[in-house]
């Protein structure tokens, strides 16, 4: 089975820029979870989810299909890092109390990975996903990235980052769904590490294989208008999550 790869050329800067998660939102998804042997974050990309659930699971099993994404992944003992789908998991029937899937789901075949979360899962163990928005910070900032993300690289989103600016509510998920509540993540970053986060979108490389062109020097110096020089900025993602159970 094949799956869509759209991160593996600049699994470097995936690694690098990708923010990690609050630890109230693990906490939570942990804490519902029947048991605390074995989890498994799928699509782990450089393991953010999966090291920060290892802190509550003797074992989590972090699975992707792009090997490159796997060769730049966080290590821990705790953390076993496999070349897997989340559709095909190298795991028994019955065998894992929590599937997370951290920024993720949307790029699943829906009916394959919810049928292997209920052969893998034990009776009442819990499917987790959940994605974060674009970030915000201000008024000014928010509007030079806005108009790059439609403007610029709209036309290259894939199909599928409809489910992400729709909060996850239109993402299938056939579970006894149980109400999640608001988490939000906090970075505090500079223009450079807001660039290198941005040259990690889909979009963004999807436009240099379109046009020829790199869209990010052009993006650069409209940031830094709005962006006081060399400052640090605090910004807001608003996370969103959908939580299920299997019985």
């Amino acid at each position: 089975m094949s799956f869509k790869d759209l991160f593996s050329r600049q699994s470097s800067a995936y690694s690098r820029y990708r923010p990690g998660y609050p630890s109230e939102l693990i906490e939570y998804v942990a804490g519902l979870s029947p048991g605390r042997g074995l989890a498994v974050d799928c699509a782990t990309g450089s393991g953010q989810a999966a090291v920060a659930l290892a802190g509550h699971f003797d074992v989590v099993l972090a699975v992707d299909g792009s090997r490159s994404q796997l060769g730049g992944a966080r290590p821990h003992p705790r953390v076993h890092y496999a070349a897997a789908l989340a559709e095909r998991l190298p795991l028994r029937t019955r065998s894992t109390s929590l599937v997370a899937a951290a920024q993720a789901a949307h790029w699943f075949d829906f009916e394959r990975f919810h049928a292997e979360c209920r052969r893998v899962l034990v009776p009442g163990g819990v499917v987790a996903a959940w994605c974060y928005e674009k970030f915000r910070v201000d008024a000014r900032v928010d509007a030079v990235v806005d108009r790059f993300y439609t403007d610029v690289i709209g036309r290259d989103w894939p199909a599928e980052r409809c489910y992400v600016e729709q909060g996850y509510r239109t993402l299938p998920f056939p579970w006894a769904e149980e109400p999640a509540p608001r988490f939000e993540l906090v970075t505090d970053w500079d223009l450079d590490q807001v660039m290198g986060y941005i040259a990690t979108w889909s979009a963004v490389q999807r436009c240099r294989e379109r046009t020829g062109e790199d869209p990010l020097p052009a993006l650069r110096p409209q940031l830094a208008g709005a962006w006081p020089g060399g400052a640090t900025r605090r910004l807001h993602w608003p996370i969103h999550l959908r939580i299920g159970r299997h019985w």
